[in-house]
């Protein structure tokens, strides 16, 4: 069996032509049991007048305790949250920090200033309960409101400032008292609490709170009945704070609480504590009817039940006819009501579940022909699935086309750091909305989906003629620009491909548009318009501009400012080529990179100014750069600032002299054990880094491997012509001990310092 037939069958229980709107049974048991629920009522009220008197007085007074807990509570609450208002704003907003800071220039106190007083005064405004905060620094006698800085000495809440000063205040909330918002006005009630700055144990000043009280009695004024009761509040000295409803008369109070936080007591009660006195006046004869009352209508509901219950009997009949069990796991027995409650609901749920996969499926479906149409892959049933999920109306197979291709500039440096991530769909779904409303006042039909996170992609339908259509689209793209400039404060670029005919060219027309937006460093235009020709993709020969790179490089090296002139030929290649904004990007980040290999060793300056920070940071000017002209100036004011320091450091020292130099520095001082390229830095003043290029780059070996040479040529001539032991001749040619030195003799010649001489003894002049 299943849910639709039970459901089939319940609809056949219901009367014919009444099924829908039907309430019969519930008029039924409206009537039945109306009656005896005014009798019965009627009966029990007098005669529970006999017993609620004395419970009337318990639950009045436990009422009464719940209300006056709950007003505490929200006095309570209001003043917490009122400080960590305050409090959370101080904390976040770090210009409260620096204000106390004694290193601090003009421009940044009036800064911090400006923010502050903004603040208080946004505070204020924020909560109906401040009267004023402001900050006060002893050290300059200054103090700091949301109209600006002023001295302490002319303040108006002087007086409170000598009691700061003091140290003589307690902690926390401090007594209610007068203060005076300004010059020439009334004094206020207001309660005060002093915090020490910068939070949240500072010493250096002190952040004052006041609270309106005006704004603590409304509270309780809207929180006590005048009719019913009232409420007195005194501090902890006694006194009389306020009274709710003062020109009332009041009664005999029935709770006190406490609210420890503020020092204050509560007395709240009832007026009119005798409104139920006469009730006991009245004679116990009426308990003798209320009960006999109560036992016939008990015998009379169960009758009406009886009777009224038939309707449901039938439908567990119908239902226990297909075996569905009305038997829980634990074998007990389940609700008839339940049961009928938990069968419709179990339909409900599998309803809203298959119309909830419904729609997911069609969206999925939606989706997946859009990405069909822009790949090319359509077939016989594209027209009749375009019919069906999208929304567009009135397809044809020579229905006319245009691909239309948003994109968000700085996508992730403006879009994603900017907006969460729950904003960025709501944009998303904006920007979708307006140009699909931006269409249709060009009456065109469009359907819009986001092609990955920055990209917006419009087919439109058309069908006037491809120049009227296309000038419309330009215009479409420029006022959707605008629109969203102008109220979304994004920018956007926007690329139109060439209106085809039938959907099987729809993807000609969207590589088309998504060719003109690689190529946005070189068009240099927000509304990008493509022929057809523009989407055949064009083979990048990247060798040529390595070569012009390279010889870019060379010149640079060579301290030559010819290397400009091969910028130029570079990016004027770039723009003959029509290259794409990614290979751009790519080709600049090839040249960087070899430029650090070659030239980042002569000094660490340019080991800084070529660091992976420093090229980071070039790129992403690169990148947020919006034509070709702002790459080029971008890249040549940094090429031009390391040619500088390149030159600086060439002709410190002149590059073969110093080879020179060190060679000969070298052959005389090889001997010494602390030679070594930290060595040769600190004598010649180059980088380490610096002395190891040249060597490579003169010698074709290593400066371990030249000095090494240089002490086994000398190990060698010791050995033949001298007795010296094995110690004398390793301290000669620069090693500490015997040991080392043999390792290296061995490594170098093959065989160990004692062998070689032997075997060069022991040849004849002959064979030497």
């Amino acid at each position: 069996m299943t849910l639709s037939s039970i459901q089939m069958d319940l609809d056949r229980t219901m009367p014919e032509g009444s099924r829908p709107l039907s309430k019969t049974w519930y008029r039924r048991l409206l009537l039945s049991y109306f009656p005896i629920f005014l009798f019965t009522v009627s009966i029990l009220i007098f005669a529970s007048f006999v017993f609620v008197n004395d419970i009337s007085r318990q639950e009045t007074k436990k009422a009464d305790a719940v209300a006056s807990r709950y007003l505490v509570d929200n006095i309570d609450r209001v003043v917490r949250e009122t400080e960590m208002l305050v409090l959370d704003n101080v904390e976040n907003v770090s210009a409260y920090k620096m204000y106390f800071s004694e290193n601090q220039s003009a421009g940044t106190i009036d800064t911090n200033i400006y923010t502050i007083a903004r603040n208080l005064r946004n505070l204020s405004d924020a909560s109906n309960y401040i009267e004023s905060v402001y900050l006060y620094d002893p050290k300059k006698n200054m103090v700091l409101t949301q109209s600006g800085r002023t001295q302490a000495s002319g303040f108006f809440d002087a007086d409170w400032l000598k009691q700061i000063d003091s140290g003589k205040l307690k902690s926390g909330w401090q007594p209610l008292r007068d203060y005076m918002p300004g010059l020439g006005s009334r004094p206020i009630r207001v309660l005060t609490i002093n915090k020490g700055m910068p939070l949240p144990f500072g010493t250096e000043g002190a952040l004052v709170i006041n609270l309106k009280m005006s704004a603590l009695e409304q509270l309780v004024d809207n929180r006590v009945n005048e009719q019913l009761s009232f409420v007195t509040i005194k501090d902890a000295n006694g006194e009389t704070v306020y009274q709710a409803h003062s020109e009332s008369s009041h009664g005999k109070p029935l709770n006190e609480l406490q609210l420890n936080r503020l020092g204050w007591t509560f007395s709240s009660g009832i007026k009119a504590a005798g409104l139920f006195g006469w009730v006991s006046v009245i004679s116990y004869l009426w308990v003798a009817v209320a009960i006999g009352t109560v036992v016939c209508a008990i015998l009379y509901l169960i009758y009406i039940t009886r009777r009224n219950y038939k309707p449901v009997q039938v439908i567990m009949n119908r239902i226990e006819a297909y075996q569905i069990r009305a038997m829980d796991q634990n074998g007990k027995r389940t609700d008839e009501l339940k049961l009928i409650d938990d069968v419709l609901e179990n339909l409900i749920h599998h309803t809203q579940d298959y119309e909830q996969k419904n729609r997911e499926n069609q969206l999925l479906q939606r989706s997946r022909l859009f990405t069909e149409l822009l790949r090319g892959e359509s077939s016989e049933q594209t027209i009749d699935r375009l019919v069906n999920f999208s929304p567009l109306i009135q397809v044809v197979p020579d229905s006319r086309f245009a691909v239309v291709v948003n994109e968000i500039e700085r996508y992730e440096h403006v879009f994603q750091e900017r907006y969460t991530r729950s904003d960025q769909n709501t944009l998303k779904y904006a920007l979708i909305n307006v140009f699909q409303e931006l269409v249709r006042g060009f009456n065109l039909q469009a359907w819009a989906e986001w092609v990955g996170g920055d990209r917006l992609v419009v087919i439109v339908l058309t069908e006037e003629a491809a120049t009227q259509t296309k000038e419309e689209l330009r215009q479409l793209a420029e006022s959707y620009r605008e629109w969203v400039a102008e109220h979304l404060r994004l920018s956007m670029s926007c690329a139109i491909g060439p209106i085809v005919q039938g959907t099987e060219q729809i993807q000609t027309s969207y590589e088309a548009a998504e060719s003109m937006m690689r190529h946005k460093l070189l068009l240099n235009q927000d509304v990008m318009l493509a022929d057809a020709e523009d989407s055949a993709p064009k083979l990048l020969e990247t060798y040529r501009y390595l070569q012009t790179i390279a010889e870019l490089v060379k010149q640079f090296r060579m301290s030559n400012g010819q290397w400009r002139e091969q910028l130029e030929l570079l990016f004027d290649a770039f723009e003959r080529d029509f290259v794409k904004d990614e290979a751009i990007r790519s080709l600049i980040q090839a040249l960087l990179q070899m430029l650090g290999r070659e030239v980042a060793v002569m000094s660490e300056e340019l080991e800084q100014g070529l660091s992976s920070e420093r090229v980071a940071e070039l790129e992403r000017r690169v990148q947020d750069a919006g034509t070709l002209s702002e790459v080029k100036d971008t890249l040549e004011e940094h090429l031009t600032d390391l040619f500088r320091l390149y030159v600086s450091a060439s002709e410190t020292k002149s590059y073969r002299a110093m080879v020179s130099e060190m060679k000969t520095y070298i052959e005389e001082n090889f001997a010494n054990p602390d030679l070594s390229l930290k060595h040769l830095s600190d004598r010649f003043q180059i980088s380490g880094k610096y002395a190891s290029y040249l060597f490579k780059t003169e010698f074709d070996m290593k400066f371990v491997d030249f000095v090494t040479e240089l002490r086994m040529k000398e190990a060698e001539r010791l050995l033949v012509e001298t007795d010296c032991p094995l110690q004398d001749i390793a301290l000669q040619v620069g090693y500490a001990n015997a040991i080392t030195f043999g390792r290296v003799f061995k490594r170098i010649s093959g065989i160990t310092p004692g062998d070689y001489r032997r075997q060069k003894r022991n040849q004849s002049p002959l064979e030497s």
